[in-house]
């Protein structure tokens, strides 16, 4: 008999910020190809998503009796402690989030009248958050009253407090999936609050899936949480249906970062990467696509080292945007400081780019095929460009052998894995 499983999610393609939403699909997506059945719960579905392979509910339509509805509604305020924090992993999103006394939208105020009301969701990650986080826990409630289900999935700390609520509602168990941690986000300068919630989501689940080994020592040695329940669950990456076309515009090399532009991504490692290239070869120009709280910094960077005519901003890509720079890059780089995974060094193999990354990334976990550097060697970094750059055969190998690497990276695999941890917390023989 199929295992059936309540999944909470933040959000879903095609409507994504970044990587957290297609880690979610490709994770459905190869738990149907397992037998397993997904009901999958976002904030605010948009209609368009694709159901080929889960079954989407949409939080913002889920009618709430206001008199049995009592999580987070004490009373017709709520105060949100505030947060200053890089809170969402995967997303180009980098604002810092001032929640504070939040006055409650009305939809759940003190009601005479009996008839039932609906919370309607934003679904992003504005500066109500914490509010629909609260929120969303009261919906999944109320799902999980009606729903039939074996298991519960909750992905990051968005949706934690609403897999407890299911779990408290239905008995059943629940599982937490870790894409990021506060550490990752914030270091040693974690916030409380966040760090508060993540702990009381894994102290609650039955099973805890870290998407690397990295992720997994920090959840256990500074959440504290039993060795025993968690487990290592690498991602993968969907098979690209379309070729990503080689085109270039110009006659130089191009190198790539693509990414966030916050301190975790190493941003600034790539300015000072650049300038040890370009101080051996000057023909060489550096992309940086994406979009974040350094960004000010990283501009004056570049100026100050007096390499801006060889650098390019793009903002924030997506979708066939990424495809296409893809395929005018000839290596690209991810330097970051602290990286759970990295799902972008996968999407860059898989289109034939040669790729350098740090080591202290989980994605590095899982690949031969890569140039694997630390973090802060900036010398190491720009001899690994230099040499794709300059040595053709190299430069083939790393895209021929990566492709073929990644493309054996499957969700299907990765479900597999995941239907296991399932039979096991469910005590399947």
């Amino acid at each position: 008999m199929a295992i059936k499983v309540l999944m909470f999610g933040w959000e879903f393609p095609p409507h994504i910020s970044g990587g957290l939403g297609t880690a979610c699909y490709g994770l459905t997506k190869g738990l149907a190809l397992n037998g397993v059945d997904v009901t999958f719960v976002m904030p605010n579905a948009s209609g368009d998503e694709d159901e080929s392979y889960v079954k989407i509910v949409n939080g913002s339509g889920v009618e709430i009796d206001p008199h049995s509805s009592d999580f987070f509604l004490r009373s017709g305020q709520t105060s949100y402690i505030q947060v200053n924090s890089k809170l969402v992993p995967y997303v180009g999103l980098d604002d810092y989030y001032n929640v504070v006394n939040q006055i409650e939208s009305g939809v759940f105020t003190k009601d005479d009248t009996g008839e039932k009301r609906k919370y309607v969701f934003s679904g992003k990650y504005g500066p109500n958050l914490m509010e629909e986080v609260n929120h969303y826990a009261v919906i999944a409630a109320e799902i999980a009253k009606n729903e039939d289900f074996d298991l519960i999935h909750a992905h990051d700390w968005l949706t934690y407090r609403a897999g407890i609520e299911a779990k408290r509602i239905s008995g059943k168990p629940l599982v937490v999936h870790i894409h990021a941690t506060e550490f990752d986000r914030s270091g040693e300068n974690y916030n409380d609050i966040v760090y508060g919630m993540e702990k009381e989501g894994m102290m609650a689940a039955d099973a805890v899936c870290a998407v690397s080994d990295l992720t997994r020592n920090i959840v256990i040695n500074k959440y504290g949480i039993p060795a025993e329940k968690v487990f290592t669950l690498h991602n993968a990456v969907e098979p690209n249906d379309k070729v990503v076309e080689r085109r270039k515009f110009v006659s130089e090399k191009i190198v790539t970062f693509l990414g966030r532009v916050t301190f975790q991504k190493g941003p600034d490692y790539f300015v000072e990467t650049a300038k040890r290239v370009l101080d051996k070869d000057p023909n060489v120009r550096f992309v940086l696509a994406g979009d974040g709280d350094m960004m000010p910094h990283i501009i004056q960077r570049v100026a100050e080292l007096g390499i801006s005519d060889r650098f390019h901003f793009t903002g924030f890509l997506r979708g066939d945007d990424i495809n296409k720079m893809f395929g005018m890059s000839d290596v690209y780089v991810m330097p970051s400081i602290s990286e759970p995974f990295g799902i972008s060094p996968l999407e860059a193999m898989r289109a034939k780019v040669p790729v350098v990354i740090s080591k202290q990334s989980g994605v590095s976990e899982v690949l031969t095929h890569a140039i694997k550097v630390d973090f802060w060697d900036i010398d190491a970094t720009a001899d690994a460009i230099y040499g794709l750059l300059h040595y053709p055969a190299l430069s083939k190998l790393f895209a021929e052998e990566g492709a073929a690497e990644v493309n054996n990276l499957k969700w299907e695999h990765v479900a597999r894995k995941l239907v296991k941890i399932y039979e096991k917390t469910l005590q399947y023989e």
